[in-house]
């Protein structure tokens, strides 16, 4: 039996262009067949739903209640899920793993770090940096910005951009520049995902032949390349990303 993960989801409880709440999602990625999620919020540089105008500790608080309320549905049907959110810098966006609450409410300096600090910070705290849709195109990324030596991984899949049910921003082209021009270039590990907006799965993530501990289990496996698969619903690649 494989397992396959949800790597890149937003809630409407915390991202501004989400349709559904982490519960809701929840039950459509348990429908679905998955065996967990990674609840990833657009966080201070992105589309967040939470008011800037806010104290840090009241931003943090209520950005994390799509986690919470996804976590607790998940606790009642058996799907696992995990923490992480999505940075952005300019158009430019992380996916970030491995931290939590307690650490991010001790890290104000989020609303305004760099990208070299963001990854001198969540390395030095035990978290990985994943470079969220590299080449994508769109009106809010002014332009196409890579940074092999800040960050862990690429996420060379993006559902989205290549499996017919997409919804926004279809384009295979953007993942074949992020595996050709990125992970294989710079000799940079992978991750897959399907950029959750709604209880509509297409079928992105990642497969492994066990399931996971806890999201640092994640970690070193994505940091080891021992994954089974990732997928974007439509096509799988193996370790060797031999079909690209």
């Amino acid at each position: 039996m494989q397992y396959k993960y949800e790597t890149h989801l937003h809630t409407k409880e915390a991202s501004a262009c989400s349709f559904n709440t982490g519960a809701e999602l929840v039950r459509a990625a348990k429908e679905a067949g998955y065996a967990g999620i990674m609840v990833t919020d657009h966080h201070w540089g992105g589309n967040t739903a939470i008011s800037r105008d806010l104290p840090w500790e009241d931003f943090v608080e209520q950005f994390c209640k799509g986690y919470e309320n996804a976590k607790e549905e998940g606790d009642k049907i058996g799907l696992d899920v995990f923490f992480g959110w999505e940075s952005g810098y300019q158009g430019t966006e992380f996916l970030i793993y491995g931290l939590d609450k307690a650490w991010m409410l001790q890290h104000p300096e989020l609303k305004e770090i760099s990208i070299e600090e963001q990854y001198e910070l969540v390395s030095k705290s035990g978290g990985m940096v994943i470079h969220a849709h590299p080449y994508r195109e769109e009106w809010y990324i002014p332009e196409i910005r890579i940074y092999p030596e800040y960050v862990d991984a690429v996420e060379a899949i993006n559902a989205a951009h290549s499996n017919p049910l997409s919804g926004a921003h279809f384009n295979p082209e953007y993942n074949r520049l992020a595996i050709e021009e990125y992970a294989k270039k710079y000799n940079l590990p992978v991750t897959a995902g399907s950029d959750v907006h709604s209880t509509v799965f297409i079928g992105g993530g990642i497969y492994f032949d066990e399931p996971l501990k806890d999201i640092q289990d994640y970690m070193t496996r994505v940091k080891n390349r021992n994954w089974t698969a990732i997928t974007d619903g439509v096509d799988n690649w193996n370790t060797d990303l031999e079909k690209i």
